[in-house]
């Protein structure tokens, strides 16, 4: 079978229906109605960055040469217009959900989102004041008089495209139309008005105090109606792969133009006449497969800011981060990582144990170095501040910074300045090569011998995202894994490939693929041979199509293969004949799934993994990445545990299939299971028993 034979969903209509997960949350009656709302900011925000990264570069693949389209997989064009014809059936949901399910829930918990038309006049008198008082100096009419002058749309900025005709022309013939910008990024989103019942919250959306106040921007016209418009602009920086230069000025320069990138998406309101839609087409040269209709609002993404009046029941049960006491509590830190591996998965315990590993080693004097990959990091960061600390006292402190981390760029370059002006020694990433490892390396001295330690993760060291990010983390003194770990960081400080082969690691750009390949096809043999067999991986994403071929021929040969995906799965399992032994489900919650954990039955002598690699081209191929091995009986047997209860979700389970449907999954158990309350309680339950 070819590769353009293989049966393969494209990665981006997959992604799609992923979202579309997202905003199944939104319309599930069982989740509290603010947290549904966060949904449907979710579901906006992953809207947004997709059409600036990947739209964006189907559009430019749209202008390349005949030559360059024949080496492609798939039609751009034909992809473009799939996309825009799924994001407009979903965006039609999108509505249905806010205006037929949110907004009268919002009324039944007596919080009214009102429109100008329904304002009363202490409303109206408060309006006034308001736009007077704050939004005169922002607000930026313009009067559209063709091509030859128009203004220019910043990036996701809101405005207003208004329609309206000469107050000297009675019968109104003739339309002229304006744009007004929409100040949400100097005024919040919602305003709550004054209300003549106290039990009572009255909104407004800036939108519509726009709307309210715009007969007072344009004297002398008649206003017929107002419609919202927003424009996406290309993200990508695209140097990914260039091999010249200074990469980190060249990411500078990138960065000051990304706002001003050519358009890749123009979202309107779908009530917007044809005319009018063609007009500001065509003065802003936009074309039918970059235009997208939605509802009356946009950037719906700062529905993260609506305002919850302390109204706790419409909002998650508090689940508080558990304390892993064996760490957090000690007084020998290194000496319980010491003596057993240890392993903490956040949201459900704290990150604390992660900031005291750097903060431990920054303030004990048998420290004598700290090494780090920072990938994406927090804004306020301790672990960051604690490298400074460690500088500080005298330790040698290193930290590889990976600076072409979409959309932290800015961040990463920031930290590296900071980190160097302490005397940190930074080396930042090189090009065509990304490193997205998440691991650290503590050298101690005891007793006059140097001991290693390493924390290695799914996820990043970022004590922000660690609230919301199911990641699991390793804490080890193995001899055999620190080394290896060091033995990566030579590499990254110097670019000198090591001589001795990882064994214990998987590493991207060394051993990473073919060692994967080779434990599928050792589940091959053994099925092929009548033994025990199986392989359960959990990912964020499953693109790879080496990978998806290797795992349908797996599947050929009787290897019974689950995959837990939350993003994409461009593998079509239940295939007769190719994929029956294939089953795919995805969990989307109130956490995001993000660990990724390859399990090989290996006849019974478990191979687990837990990574920071998804099975993805890039991960495999371009990617600096780290896949560890679990090598401790009772943290092997809990992380498989924990796996065997996702699988069994029957609450926030999906079916991935050819359909695309994402039918929540039903088992034979009469008894709701919701794996990531399970997960908490499990580890509730285990602090409690100490």
């Amino acid at each position: 079978m070819t590769e353009k034979e293989l049966p393969y969903i494209h990665r981006d209509i997959s992604w799609l229906s992923f979202n579309y997960r997202v905003l199944q949350e939104a319309k599930d009656p069982s989740v509290p109605l603010f947290e549904r709302l966060k949904f449907l900011a979710i579901y906006s925000s992953n809207l947004d960055e997709f059409f600036r990264v990947r739209v964006a570069n189907h559009h430019n693949l749209l202008r390349v040469g005949k030559k360059t389209k024949k080496k492609l997989d798939y039609n751009p064009k034909q992809l473009v217009k799939e996309i825009l014809d799924i994001v407009n059936h979903q965006q039609e949901d999108f509505s249905r959900i806010f205006e037929k399910q949110i907004i009268p829930e919002l009324k039944d918990h007596k919080i009214h989102l009102r429109r100008r038309l329904e304002l009363n006049d202490e409303q109206r008198e408060f309006l006034d004041g308001y736009f007077n008082d704050h939004m005169l100096p922002f607000v930026q009419p313009v009067l559209l008089m063709g091509k030859k002058v128009k203004p220019f749309l910043n990036n996701a900025a809101l405005y207003l495209a208004v329609q309206m005709y000469d107050k000297d022309d009675v019968r109104g013939v003739k339309d002229y139309y304006g744009l007004v910008k929409i100040p949400s990024d100097h005024l919040p989103r919602f305003i709550e008005l004054p209300s003549k019942k106290a039990e009572q919250r009255d909104i407004i959306i800036l939108d519509d105090v726009v709307r309210y106040s715009i007969g007072t921007m344009f004297p002398g016209y008649e206003i017929k109606d107002t419609y919202s418009i927003k424009l996406t602009r290309d993200a990508e920086l695209y140097i990914d792969d260039e091999y010249s230069g200074n990469l980190i000025q060249k990411i500078k320069n990138s960065l000051a133009k990304r706002h001003v990138g050519p358009p890749s998406r123009f979202v309107y309101d779908r009530e917007m006449p044809e005319k009018l839609l063609d007009y500001i087409s065509e003065m802003f040269e936009i074309k039918k497969n970059g235009r997208l209709r939605e509802g009356r609002y946009h950037n719906n993404f700062e529905f993260f800011k609506f305002p919850t009046f302390g109204l706790d029941h419409l909002q998650n049960q508090a689940l508080p981060p558990l304390p892993f006491k064996i760490l957090e509590n000690t007084k020998d830190y290194f000496g319980e990582i010491r003596k057993k591996d240890r392993l903490i998965n956040v949201p459900f315990h704290s990150y604390e144990s992660v900031v005291r590993f750097f903060e431990e080693a920054a303030a004990d004097p048998y420290v004598t170095h700290i090494k780090i990959v920072q990938y994406r990091v927090a804004k306020k960061s301790r672990i960051m501040q604690a490298l400074i600390n460690a500088v500080k006292a005298g330790k040698q402190v290193t930290c590889f910074v990976e600076v072409k981390a979409r959309f932290d760029e800015e961040a990463n370059l920031y930290w590296g300045e900071v980190l160097e002006k302490a005397g940190v020694q930074v080396h930042y990433s090189w090009p065509g090569i990304k490193v997205h490892a998440k691991i650290a390396l503590i050298r101690r001295v005891e007793n006059k011998t140097a001991r290693l330690y390493s924390y290695m993760s799914s996820g990043n060291f970022h004590e922000g995202t660690a609230k919301v990010y199911g990641d699991f983390g390793l804490f080890t003194a193995r001899r055999g894994i620190t080394l290896e770990i060091a033995r990566l960081f030579a590499y990254l400080e110097t670019k000198k490939k090591p001589r001795t082969p990882f064994k214990h690691l998987l590493v991207g750009q060394f051993n990473l693929r073919p060692a994967l390949v080779e434990h599928i096809d050792n589940e091959i043999e053994n099925a092929k041979a009548g033994k025990p067999s199986g392989i359960l991986i959990k990912l964020n994403s499953l693109q790879d199509k080496e990978m998806v071929a290797k795992l349908y021929e797996a599947s050929q040969a009787g290897v019974e293969v689950r995959i837990i995906a939350r993003g994409i799965c461009c593998l079509i399992p239940g295939v007769k004949g190719l994929s029956e032994n294939i089953k795919v489900i995805s969990i989307v919650d109130r956490f995001l799934e993000h660990a990724r954990v390859f399990l090989f039955h290996n006849e019974g002598e478990d191979n687990l993994y837990v990574s920071s690699a998804d099975w993805m081209t890039r991960n495999l191929s371009y990617r600096i990445e780290t896949v560890f091995p679990i090598y401790d009986k009772a943290i092997k047997k809990e992380i498989m545990h924990l796996m065997e209860m996702q699988w069994k979700d029957n609450v926030k389970a999906r079916v991935i299939d050819k359909k695309q449907t994402n039918e929540y999954r039903k088992t034979d158990s009469d008894m709701p299971l919701r794996s990531q309350l399970e997960t908490y309680f499990y580890f509730k339950r285990k602090e409690q028993k100490g």
